[in-house]
């Protein structure tokens, strides 16, 4: 649902001119990338010389639907974080996976965006090996009969970028703020979150908190209540939050305001913390 007027003029025509120009761009990559795998025309075929060609397409959708369903959760997490703790699960697995991201005080949440960032890194090396086209010029073996300039260009990898970029990356996140339910309800994401979190248990990117909490006091972060109040102080200058429930901002690709705190905020470089009564008495 969108409250926009309906597109009309060239404001339509700018507008579906470029879907269209996207989707075209998006199936020129596509057709480049598959004719190359089927082909054996990739970095697959030289870094792994074993894996036949059609092990190596599975592996290209595969590795970009985990990608896509990592950029999907963490949307989605974020925008659940927002609900009443009994309206963020409906299903068996979403309240398993609930239970397990927001346990405590919400501490697995950055831990999970410490793991998702590794599996997401190690994923799209994975998938530059798979896009990358190992092809030379000049040759007689250029693609679709391309110009050697052509080719040159292609070899570039641009190509893997177009359809990571979209088919990877922005249409499930779009997807997820529109139903992170739906996302949270998904047993895969059950899966992927303990992975991320065991990722994240192996110490490999420990470091990463350190260096937080260092930026936060180099940088004198601040609480976003010190910027915007709490909110009884919003409500007492005529700002008050607006009330969410599942029928109202989840569902749409843009929301408003949140009530209360969110959860895991306080607790990412300043440790656990017993309510939020205690947050506000330590602010």
């Amino acid at each position: 649902q969108s409250n926009e007027e309906p597109k009309s003029g060239f404001t339509f025509v700018f507008f579906w001119g470029r879907v269209l120009m996207s989707l075209a761009i998006l199936g020129f990559c596509l057709a480049v990338t598959l004719s190359a795998l089927f082909n054996g025309q990739t970095q697959m075929a030289v870094k792994y010389p074993n894996v036949p060609n059609g092990v190596s397409v599975f592996l290209f959708f595969f590795f970009m639907a985990i990608v896509g369903m990592l950029e999907g959760m963490q949307i989605a997490f974020f925008a659940v974080a927002k609900l009443p703790a009994e309206e963020r699960g409906t299903s068996f697995f979403g309240k398993k996976t609930c239970d397990l991201l927001f346990k405590g005080n919400g501490e697995n949440l950055p831990g999970f965006m410490i793991g998702r960032q590794l599996t997401v890194v190690f994923s799209f090396f994975l998938v530059a090996s798979i896009t990358g086209l190992n092809i030379t010029p000049g040759e007689g073996e250029n693609i679709f009969g391309v110009s050697d300039g052509a080719q040159a260009f292609l070899n570039y990898g641009f190509q893997g970028a177009v359809i990571t970029t979209i088919l990877a990356s922005i249409t499930w996140q779009l997807a997820a703020s529109a139903f992170p339910l739906a996302f949270l309800n998904n047993p895969v994401t059950y899966i992927l979150l303990c992975i991320a979190l065991f990722l994240e248990w192996t110490g490999l990117c420990a470091g990463a908190w350190v260096l937080a909490r260092v930026m936060k006091k180099v940088t004198k972060l601040q609480y976003d209540e010190v910027y915007v109040g709490t909110p009884e102080e919003r409500l007492a200058n005529n700002h008050a939050d607006k009330e969410l429930t599942p029928d109202q901002d989840v569902g749409h690709l843009t929301g408003g305001g949140f009530t209360g705190h969110l959860c895991g905020s306080h607790d990412a470089l300043d440790g656990p913390v017993k309510s939020k009564d205690a947050i506000d008495a330590a602010a």
